[in-house]
């Protein structure tokens, strides 16, 4: 049924699913069926059901439309979800692959600007400085923002704390705070647009989407030198597939760099026929985390978690903010 150049060229039925993915921008195999069935339904002057549109099928598609959009800086990639959206899912559940339009040679933020003001691109500089900077640390990787510490990122700081925020200052002007209402706006609009995704439990970090059209910018950004000279790698890579790991599981040792996606655990350590981290050979602890779990798998989160049951309603919010703030700045998961 599929219908790539290798069965005759690119024809409407390529057109119409071209158009269809970049409405969304991205779009996963469960998604694309129905898609595709309704396209290949007009096209063949027949019903189909999406059960009978197959992964080549896709696939095919998928590498013609790459081949046609390719000289506009444009290809369609994939990736697996780092983690299902609901965390507390059985882990050895499959990851999704999310398939996202990529632009291959500017970078994301130059693409926000296109249809935000240059505040809000400074409140999603701040959002992600807050990721992969204050909540990415020796401690807790935790590469996330609760609701409430999002909101409160609304206010501009009076000095910058990382040189890509004051480069878009100097080039615009003083960047001036948003209302909290407004940062709820383009918080809303983010995951509504696939740059962000909110978990149940409130915290928000980059989408499957994000990570691909950002990896580079945030390897550039947050990969520097400290006062010292030293290398400090904030974004770290999987030893299995190599790609980039937000979510995962971290050897016990603070100073090794092995970490491992969940859904690359398992097959890595058959393959090994050993559960040691790839890199120093040490024991693998198993409840090391990269992601919400570094913050939501801590006593501390749980005892805040506990005592905001018990009191009004109103006071859970910032019990749990000052958890997170606790966890990220002290004692995250304990060694």
């Amino acid at each position: 049924m599929a219908n790539g150049y290798e069965d005759g060229g690119y024809d409407d039925s390529n057109r119409a699913f071209l158009q269809a993915f970049m409405a969304r921008s991205t779009m996963t195999f469960a998604e694309a069926r129905p898609v595709l069935a309704a396209i290949y339904s007009v096209h063949e002057g027949e019903p189909v059901s999406p059960e009978d549109v197959t992964q080549d099928d896709f696939a095919s598609y998928i590498a013609a439309a790459n081949s046609k959009i390719s000289p506009f800086d444009l290809e369609i990639r994939s990736t697996l979800r780092q983690s299902p959206v609901d965390h507390d899912a059985p882990g050895n559940q499959s990851p999704e692959r999310v398939y996202a339009l990529v632009n291959t040679t500017s970078d994301a933020l130059t693409q926000l600007a296109t249809t935000y003001t240059a505040d809000e691109i400074s409140f999603v500089k701040r959002l992600l400085d807050a990721m992969f900077d204050t909540n990415n640390n020796r401690l807790s990787e935790a590469m996330v923002v609760s609701s409430m510490q999002a909101t409160q990122l609304a206010k501009a700081p009076s000095a910058d704390r990382r040189e890509s925020t004051s480069a878009t200052q100097t080039q615009g002007g003083a960047a001036n705070s948003l209302t909290m209402s407004q940062a709820e706006t383009v918080l809303g609009q983010l995951v509504d647009e696939g740059w962000l995704e909110k978990s149940r439990k409130g915290f928000y970090c980059l989408s499957p989407r994000g990570l691909m059209e950002l990896r580079g910018w945030l390897v550039a950004t947050y990969n520097d030198e400290n006062e010292d000279g030293r290398r400090m790698n904030k974004i770290k890579f999987c030893a299995a597939c190599k790609d980039i790991i937000t979510v995962g599981q971290r050897c016990g040792n603070r100073d090794c760099s092995g970490r491992l996606h969940d859904h690359c655990i398992r097959n890595f350590f058959r393959m090994q026929q050993a559960e040691q981290c790839p890199v120093c050979k040490a024991s693998w602890p198993g409840d090391r985390f990269v992601g919400e779990r570094a913050i939501t798998n801590t006593e501390r989160y749980m005892q805040g978690r506990r005592r905001s049951g018990n009191t009004q309603r109103q006071s859970t919010g910032a019990s749990q903010s000052q958890a997170v703030s606790q966890d990220i700045d002290g004692e995250a998961d304990s060694d």
